[in-house]
């Protein structure tokens, strides 16, 4: 402020002064590096952050391009691998150029870009499969199961954790990604806690882990207790981590289900049963935020994690989109490709920091957190189907 006054306030002097200059053959032309040397300055300046920008798109385009061809290949064989989450693969395919070999650094500016806005936006677009009618359609008792395995399995895990000694930050990661709805869940909560990156990767990896062990062992937990296809696509939902792995869990609670080809199986009840657990995405980060700026106050703090992040103002503003209805299924369509598309590239960059050597590191602890916290929201979505169902 100081600095643009003192600027003011030389320009009127100077002005000042070519307005009482009345001598004979006084030049009132304006001085050099007034007015040329300002326009001058300012040309330099649009043309110095037009060169940064570009230099800056240059440094992201290699890491860009690698994530966006991983997730085209992840995409593509998907179908080809049984219908595995695209989104599985392409962190497998990370994993796996992350131990083959250093990743050159060329690519790490545009995959780090990839690991936290792409999946952020993509989480965003997550808001346009949530159809609010639909969730309420399932019924309080249905509601109130959602509600007891999100909050029971925050608490739980977080006890757990503590027990266990793990932080703060990275008990909160996996308590909110396995009660919730997996990586989304994951990027949503380092929104506003800015945790570390071992951390978030370490809560991605145990997602994907314990999350793809869930798809046969539910169906085969459900046949053997007897449950029927509704109360069985009721725990799927309730239960898995990731939106991919319960559709996965729900088609094979499905397979040979004449209830299926009628759109009642348990597949549709799986599905929408998660996405009433999406729902409360937004509410449980928007407390996580007010919690984690209260920890983090201090008299030297200068920079405190965001309230309300944007990409979850961006989720609820498509939870309102899809609401009015004004979307066509064809944009639906292309949204829901968009957000795939977005999601798996994101994947992919953060499996490049699944390293094994780092989750070595990690300790036995985070592994027994997940295990405890799969078991604790298995538990509590089995109690409540039994009851409700």
């Amino acid at each position: 402020m100081c600095s643009v006054l003192d600027a003011t306030a030389a320009t009127e002097s100077d002005r000042r002064d070519a307005d009482h200059d009345t001598s004979v053959g006084a030049d009132t032309r304006p001085a050099a590096g007034v007015v040329t040397g300002r326009a001058e300055s300012r040309g330099r300046g649009t043309w110095l952050d037009g060169k940064v920008a570009l230099e800056r798109a240059r440094a992201l385009l290699p890491g860009l391009v690698l994530s966006a061809a991983a997730a085209a290949v992840a995409v593509v064989a998907a179908p080809l691998l049984g219908g595995i989450s695209p989104l599985l693969i392409a962190i497998l395919l990370g994993a796996v150029v992350a131990n083959l070999g250093t990743l050159p650094t060329v690519f790490e500016p545009g995959v780090t870009v990839a690991s936290r806005r792409l999946l952020r936006i993509g989480v965003a677009l997550l808001g346009l499969q949530l159809l609010l009618p639909n969730v309420l359609a399932l019924g309080w008792g249905t509601l109130a199961v959602v509600a007891a395995v999100v909050g029971l399995g925050i608490a739980g895990s977080m006890a757990l954790g503590k027990v266990l000694g793990i932080g703060w930050t990275q008990r909160l990661l996996i308590a909110c990604s396995f009660s919730i709805c997996g990586a989304a869940a994951a990027a949503a909560v380092d929104g506003v806690v800015n945790a570390r990156k071992r951390e978030l990767v370490t809560t991605i990896a145990l997602v994907v882990v314990f999350g793809t062990v869930m798809i046969p062992a539910l169906p085969a937990a459900a046949n053997a207790l007897g449950l029927d296809s509704t109360q069985a696509g009721m725990w799927a939902g309730a239960a898995i981590h990731e939106v991919a792995q319960v559709v996965a869990a729900g088609g094979a609670l499905d397979a040979g289900s004449s209830a299926a080809a009628a759109g009642g199986g348990a597949l549709a009840i799986a599905v929408t049963v998660k996405l009433a657990r999406v729902a409360l995405l937004a509410p449980v980060v928007a407390w996580i935020g007010v919690a984690s700026r209260r920890r983090t106050a201090a008299p030297m703090q200068t920079r405190r994690p965001p309230l309300v992040p944007l990409f979850l103002v961006g989720f609820l503003a498509c939870v309102a989109l899809r609401a009015t209805g004004v979307l066509g299924p064809a944009w639906l369509d292309a949204a829901r490709l968009t957000q795939t598309a977005l999601l798996t590239a994101a994947m992919f960059a953060l499996g490049t920091g699944v390293r094994l050597s780092v989750l070595r590191g990690v300790g036995w602890r985070p592994f027994a957190l997940a295990a405890a916290s799969t078991i604790v929201v298995a538990a509590t979505a089995l109690a409540g189907v039994l009851l409700v169902g």
